[in-house]
């Protein structure tokens, strides 16, 4: 099993930034891909930002030139970079992480708790 625990999420204010990050402990094998997602109140949980394992990345159109995922594979964490946040960019925030654990040939996908952002004067 993979555990994932996220923090950085708080208040601010627009045009602000705060750097998520996520960290992946457990029985973990290989680690295929890290990404973050978004869910807004009554809306759909969408993909933010994606970075596989050998640093391709992939952002929404929303987020692109500010938003920055990077990761570092010794730790096995992903962070995210979020500078001039909108008030639009309010949502709890979830990790993904796709990996191999040492029982299993399979991958599957881990999900964080989530992490409330809130962009607002």
């Amino acid at each position: 099993q993979v555990q994932l625990v996220e923090s950085g999420g708080g208040l601010v204010q627009p045009g602000g930034s705060l750097r998520l990050s996520c960290a992946a402990s457990g029985s973990i094998f290989s680690i295929n891909a890290m990404g973050w997602y978004r869910q807004a109140p009554g809306k759909q949980r969408e993909l933010v930002a994606h970075i596989i394992s050998f640093g391709s990345t992939n952002y929404a159109d929303s987020v692109k030139g500010r938003f920055t995922i990077s990761r570092d594979n010794a730790k096995n964490t992903v962070y995210l970079q979020m500078n001039s946040l909108k008030p639009e960019d309010t949502a709890v925030y979830f990790c993904r992480v796709v990996a191999r654990t040492g029982s299993s040939p399979y991958v599957a996908e881990y999900w964080g708790q989530g992490t409330q952002v809130t962009v607002s004067s």
